[in-house]
């Protein structure tokens, strides 16, 4: 894997609701540059083995009733990677209270989804247009950024928003070269269909740049620089394993979960120009060529 950039904001107390794959990379970036780490997941089990294994403080929230004690004391930055309910962000909705009553508190970064653009038959989707959400998963999501960025109005918070494409990397499951090896890889062949993907490191860099340049009300489309058929990159890792791709099934005979089928019902191109421009962001996977060759590296 490539060397990552080094976080370029003060080390400060970064707190993570949702330590799931994305976050918890990012996470271990912070903590070995010398921040305080802390935030939650939702099961009390795996609280306790994550805090034992990462040395951070990790506890339990899963959505439904508030933490007794939240632990936001000195909390510098907030990340919220929960997928909202039809009540909203979760974080908002139990502890808006407590967020706004943190006063070390100067950035908060939401981890939205594309979703809240609806289907661009392929066109375009850029930041500064209004959201178009086709899906209750989309319109919830664009309720909760509204929600965020509403709350902390004139607190001198900056929040700032991130939607996010189709996460991969490294790990079991998490990428097109895993998959071929555990013979789960698929081909959905879908006509026109075209999706933009991102590498999980890279949505940690982006972050950090974000941290470094904060405006409140920032959205911000977090891609690689080629959005593609959705069998490209498998077909890319099979080369790179010189192992035959799998032969294309069609959408329609396809036994896809509610959750993939309303990816495929959306189709759209991320623009991505603003994390360059006023992030300063020079992806370290542009494309799925870097990041999947990336992956095999010895």
């Amino acid at each position: 894997m490539r060397a990552l950039p080094e976080p370029t904001v003060p080390a400060g107390h970064a707190y993570f609701f949702g330590l799931g794959y994305t976050a918890l990379r990012l996470a271990r970036r912070l903590k070995a540059s010398g921040w305080l780490v802390s935030g939650t997941v939702r099961d009390p089990a795996k609280a306790d083995a994550l805090a034992a294994a990462e040395g951070i403080d990790v506890r339990a929230f899963d959505g439904t009733r508030p933490m007794a004690d939240p632990g936001l004391e000195g909390v510098t930055h907030v990340i919220d990677s929960i997928p909202p309910e039809a009540d909203g962000a979760p974080p908002l909705v139990r502890h808006r209270a407590d967020l706004l009553a943190c006063a070390t508190l100067g950035w908060v970064g939401y981890l939205s989804t594309p979703a809240v653009y609806g289907d661009r038959q392929g066109g375009w989707a850029r930041e500064d247009e209004a959201p178009t959400p086709g899906s209750p998963r989309g319109e919830r999501r664009a309720a909760a950024e509204r929600d965020w960025i509403a709350t902390f109005e004139r607190t001198g918070v900056a929040v700032q928003v991130f939607r996010i494409a189709g996460i991969y990397g490294p790990g079991a499951g998490r990428n097109p070269v895993e998959a071929l090896k555990a013979g789960t890889a698929r081909i959905i062949d879908k006509p026109g269909q075209v999706f933009n993907r991102i590498h999980v490191d890279d949505i940690g860099s982006i972050l950090l740049a974000s941290m470094a340049r904060p405006r409140h009300g920032g959205v911000y489309n977090v891609a690689d620089d080629e959005a593609c058929a959705p069998g490209d990159p498998i077909r890319y890792a099979a080369r790179l394993l010189g192992v035959p791709a799998p032969a294309p099934m069609s959408y329609d005979s396809a036994d896809l979960s509610p959750m993939a089928r309303s990816f495929y019902a959306e189709c759209k191109r991320l623009d991505t120009t603003r994390i360059k421009q006023e992030l300063g962001v020079a992806l370290s996977y542009p494309t799925y060529r870097e990041g999947l060759s990336a992956l095999e590296e010895p």
